[in-house]
Formats: structure tokens, sequence, C-alpha cells
């Protein structure tokens, strides 16, 4: 089974309001387990960068231009998703801003139903306590150290991580560890050759077969 962990970085946080994203982040799963496969891309908003994103992210405006515009990989994005099951933490946010860049460049629209939304999976799991990526990664004891700023990708390695765990852990693993490991190995033991051990009975087992018929009274075993 493939899916796709996904995660953007924008400008702001309504694309109504003139919004762009800058960040496109995936990471590939196949049975829940990471194949080391990602799709990674900063993207030229064309437009500036507001204070309070920059603040969250890193991305300015100099560091964008120098990158290719939403409709320059558009198909590339969606060949990588194919039609696969999407993971997102806070999906409707994502969603929203993926099929608003879409929409602007003439390309189809990608159902809300694909989006599989950690948020709430985390929700359900765990009522009242907090469900951000930080405090996931404090419950689960998952290294998020390398997390000084938001980044698309580095989200999307730490939300596989969580989302396996929101699954129940590392079980759902172990049958794709095991086709990497490949069939197991037996070991033969070696053991030295043994004469085969005669069946037929000597002459003083015979004799004691016979002595043992004389005192049975009409024994089968003479006829």
């Amino acid at each position: 089974m493939r899916e796709i962990v996904l995660d953007t970085e924008t400008t702001g946080l309504d694309p109504s309001a003139g919004h762009r994203v800058v960040e496109i982040g995936c990471v590939e799963l196949v049975n829940h387990v990471a194949t080391g496969r990602t799709y990674h891309r900063y993207i030229n908003p064309e437009r500036d960068m507001p204070e309070e994103a920059y603040k969250v992210h890193g991305l300015d405006r100099a560091f964008l231009e120098n990158h290719p515009r939403f409709q320059e990989l558009a198909d590339e994005f969606l060949e990588f998703l194919a039609e696969d099951r999407l993971i997102i933490h806070n999906a409707e946010f994502d969603m929203r801003f993926l099929n608003h860049e879409l929409g602007q460049v003439g390309r189809p629209r990608i159902p809300f139903e694909r989006a599989v939304d950690t948020v709430a999976m985390a929700r359900k799991r765990f009522p009242g306590a907090q469900v951000n990526l930080d405090a996931l990664c404090k419950r689960f004891e998952i290294d998020n150290s390398a997390r000084e700023l938001h980044g698309a990708l580095l989200d999307c390695e730490l939300l596989a991580e969580v989302y396996l765990e929101l699954l129940g852990g590392r079980q759902p693993g172990l049958e794709l560890a095991e086709a990497r490991r490949g069939p197991a190995r037996v070991e033969i033991a070696e053991r030295p050759p043994r004469e085969p051990r005669p069946h037929s009975p000597s002459d003083s087992e015979k004799a004691a077969h016979a002595a043992m018929l004389e005192k049975v009274k009409n024994p089968i075993w003479s006829s």
C-alpha cells in the first residue's frame, strides 16, 4: 500500500487573500514505512514574504526568487502523488492551498477524500491533549531536535514516524521489513553417517518367541 506524507509552507494563512505555497515536501510510504523516496521543492511565490510567515519557516523573497514557479512544477508534483492516499497534519489547510494553486494553473484539484488528517487521528486518540507535531514527537519519543524552524520535508519525515505510532506502533511495518530482509536462511546441521539397524530377529529371539507361544492357548501367531 503506497501513501504520501505531505506538508507545505506558505506566505500566510489564506489563499483567497493572495497567499501562496512556497515549499512542498513529500515522503513516500509503502505499508506505512518510509521507502527513502521523497519529493521536495521550493517555489517562487511571485510576491513578498510577510514577516510573520518568515519567522515560521525562514524563507525570504530573495531566496525563493531563484526557484521555479508553481506552474513549472505542477505536473511533476501530481505525477509523484499519483492516485495514492495523502497523510497530512491539519489536512484542510494544505489541501486548500494546493487546490488553489492547481486551480490557478488549470490542473485537476485533489479530492479532499484522499487525505488522512493526522490532527484528527491524534485528537481522537488523545482527547484534550496538544496535538501539534512537536507535542506528538515528544509523546512518542521521536527526535525532533533538528526542527528549529518549520520545513516541509523535515516535517514530513517526522510526521511519517508520528503516523506510524498513531496507527499503533512498529508492528504495521514488520511485513515490509521481512520482505526487505528476504527469505529466512535455514541452517542444516552436519551429522555423521550411521549404519542401518538390523530388523530381522536373531536365533535367540526366535527361540524365546517359540517358548512364549507354548504357554498361550491357541495362539494366532502360530498359524
